[in-house]
């Protein structure tokens, strides 16, 4: 089965308090109703593609907890509950503990100091990258490493490019060999070894895109990338992000999948 296989999904549905969600930037407090559209029809992308969904309820005591990616990670072999880099967002991996213990028979967790985000942790066939950055501290990478180890899985500490905020928010996979990639993280060389296609200028948020099973799923504004993901020889599907966006997120974050 291929890392980018996938037949089940953990999404949650986002709550009015969203628009209130962590951003690093000036952007403006997303609209509600153009949000919660933005995340169905992503959703529905997901169970198009033949994933079974497990919908969680909203959680309006924590803003950010439609981004499930963060706060946990899984693989087949087991769950791990994460420990999110902000401290508004600690509380949010209680929400997720029952929903990997219905789905996983071995759940393992990060103990106080130890710090990763979701989106910090990227899986290929070769190794599983886990970045450095402002969310995720060398206690918590090497704390994630020796979990997925014990679950049989290597796993690579590397350092996320200053300037961007999450791992994925500048890679992405789309095949066993092809990492989708801004130009700053093209030039960080920790893909040494895989073949890159690099988002045009301009488009550099196309780079949290998300593979599952056939298709690519892209964000809707980024033309030039569907072109070069097409020319590649995928299926692109383009999906609003725009609202989402505004809370420094993408694609991958906003679902657990295996």
């Amino acid at each position: 089965m291929r890392v980018f296989d996938f037949t089940n999904a953990i999404v949650r549905a986002p709550a009015p308090s969203v628009v209130h969600g962590l951003r690093s930037g000036s952007s403006p407090n997303p609209d509600f109703e153009k949000l919660r559209a933005e995340h169905q029809a992503y959703v529905s992308a997901l169970q198009g593609a033949g994933l079974q969904i497990d919908l969680l309820p909203p959680l309006d005591a924590f803003a950010d907890s439609i981004f499930v990616e963060d706060p946990a990670f899984v693989v087949p072999q087991g769950a791990i509950l994460l420990r999110p880099g902000a401290p508004t967002r600690l509380g949010e991996r209680e929400h997720m503990r029952d929903a990997l213990k219905r789905r996983f028979g071995r759940v393992q967790e990060l103990a106080d100091g130890e710090y990763v985000d979701g989106g910090d942790v990227l899986i290929t066939p070769k190794t599983i990258f886990i970045g450095l950055s402002r969310r995720t501290n060398r206690a918590g990478a090497e704390a994630l490493q020796a979990a997925l180890k014990s679950l049989g899985r290597d796993a690579r500490i590397v350092q996320t490019p200053a300037a961007i905020l999450h791992f994925k928010t500048a890679s992405s996979l789309l095949d066993e060999e092809t990492v989708l990639v801004t130009r700053a993280m093209a030039d960080s060389g920790v893909f040494e070894g895989y073949h890159l296609i690099v988002t045009p200028d301009g488009e550099e948020g196309a780079a949290n895109a998300l593979r599952v099973n056939g298709t690519v799923l892209v964000g809707d504004r980024f033309p030039q990338t569907h072109e070069l993901i097409r020319k590649h020889g995928l299926s692109v599907q383009g999906l609003a992000v725009t609202e989402i966006a505004k809370l420094d997120a993408g694609l991958s974050c906003m679902s657990l999948r295996w």
